[in-house]
């Protein structure tokens, strides 16, 4: 189980885009993670006539080290630390530590 899920609400901790919030894409190998509208890049592309695709700069999202952000804690309206935790009926959830509040319901 990851401490970080796909849709989660993050907060980036450390880099060009500290302290802004988004919500996760996609988790990559390498424990990278891909947060829309966080970490956009300029990408000079190539245009390619047969698929009709026009050249030009692109902007575009890069991945980030999943160490550089954190869980969102709406209560406090902070970045949390996340712990796991099993309930009385055996399963295994998520919280936060602040608060020991369950991220997974």
């Amino acid at each position: 189980m990851r401490r970080i899920k796909t849709g989660d609400d993050i907060v980036v901790i450390i880099g060009k885009d500290k302290g802004k919030q988004g919500r996760v894409v996609r988790i990559m190998p390498n424990d990278r993670v891909l947060v829309e509208n966080i970490n956009l890049v300029k990408r000079h592309t190539k245009g390619n006539p047969m698929l009709n695709q026009p050249g030009g700069i692109v902007q575009k999202e890069m991945p980030l080290h999943i160490s550089n952000i954190a869980l969102f804690n709406p209560e406090t309206g902070k970045a949390d630390r996340v712990g796991f935790k099993l309930l009385e009926d055996g399963r295994k959830v998520r919280y936060f530590k602040s608060n020991n509040e369950v991220v997974d319901v």
